[in-house]
């Protein structure tokens, strides 16, 4: 009887004496639609994290993008989130009209990630070839509230132009739009996202389409965080030649209740395993090192500005 008390009373205080060891911490990664290019990347990072941080348990939940996984990040309810530079902005300023009843004070960013392209796909048979003709037509403008409806209520207002200038709007997620395109129930559908982004592919080897250009005057209408792009010739299928379009930056965002050390392996792990993320979608061969601490609305998590003052990139 003494000796199985001596070792039962061993084993608790060997367990006592290194909880920190035993200790698991979760990462749920949000996301998007699974048909866009933050699901495949989320699905990359949280592999990679799974593999490589010690007791972590990592989950991929697929969302409704930049908003939702802003808010979603501000009640605790996620550890790494992808979101736009212009929706970052709008959650740390608590502007109502994008979303965010109050300001989101947890957010600390991870870093800059790849540009999303706003890429406006048209029905070949549909007549649109440039924003004007856009009028009295039907256009998907993203998921209520998500990150590529904000980015069409800016597009739309530089052209001089509403939702109420269109013949209808639909809310709805890149794979939802392309499926009532191929059916000839939409005309077009504004899609923010990475080059390459999977929806749009599908819809360009299954039917005729026309990329539509953003002039370079309508984004300067529009300013920072958006610049002026290109979208490669031959990006999808028919579209043989080069597209001016605006970009804005992605950025991987975190909470200020994620511990220093935990951010700081996060933050390591993404930009130290580019060709991983580059394989999991195009958009992540964009994802430079040398620009992640640069220009992010919000503050960066301490611990990435460990790991950036580590690289040299920060002082």
């Amino acid at each position: 009887m003494k000796r199985t008390i001596f070792g039962v009373a061993a084993a608790l205080a060997l367990a006592a004496s290194a909880p920190c060891a035993q200790a698991q911490s979760f990462i749920n990664v949000l996301t998007g639609g699974t048909s866009g290019v933050y699901y495949p990347l989320g699905v990359a990072i949280g592999k990679i994290y799974g593999d490589k941080i010690p007791n972590v348990k990592t989950q991929v939940q697929a969302t409704k993008a930049s908003v939702e996984n802003l808010i979603l990040l501000q009640q605790g309810r996620g550890e790494l989130a992808f979101t736009l530079g212009d929706s970052l902005k709008a959650a740390w300023d608590g502007e109502e009209e994008a979303g965010f009843k109050t300001k989101l004070d947890k957010l600390r960013t991870i870093g800059a990630i790849y540009p999303n392209y706003i890429q406006i796909v048209a029905t070949a048979d549909s007549g649109i070839k440039t924003l004007a003709d856009l009028k009295g037509k039907s256009l998907s403008v993203g998921a209520p509230k998500s990150g590529t409806e904000l980015n069409s209520r800016a597009i739309l207002s530089a052209a001089g132009m509403s939702y109420k200038d269109l013949g209808k709007v639909e809310y709805l997620p890149f794979a939802e739009s392309v499926d009532l395109m191929k059916n000839r129930q939409l005309n077009a559908t504004l899609q923010s996202a990475g080059l390459g982004v999977a929806s749009l592919k599908d819809l360009s080897t299954s039917s005729p389409i026309t990329v539509v250009s953003v002039p370079k005057e309508t984004v300067d209408k529009i300013g920072p965080p958006f610049v002026s792009a290109i979208i490669p010739a031959n990006t999808y299928t028919g579209q043989d030649k080069d597209v001016p379009t605006a970009a804005v930056i992605n950025y991987l965002v975190t909470s200020s209740a994620v511990s220093d050390d935990l951010a700081y392996q996060m933050t390591k792990l993404v930009y130290e395993s580019l060709p991983e993320l580059a394989n999991a979608h195009a958009a992540g061969k964009e994802i430079k090192l040398e620009t992640a601490a640069n220009g992010s609305p919000v503050p960066l998590h301490p611990g990435a500005i460990r790991y950036y003052k580590e690289k040299g990139l920060i002082k």
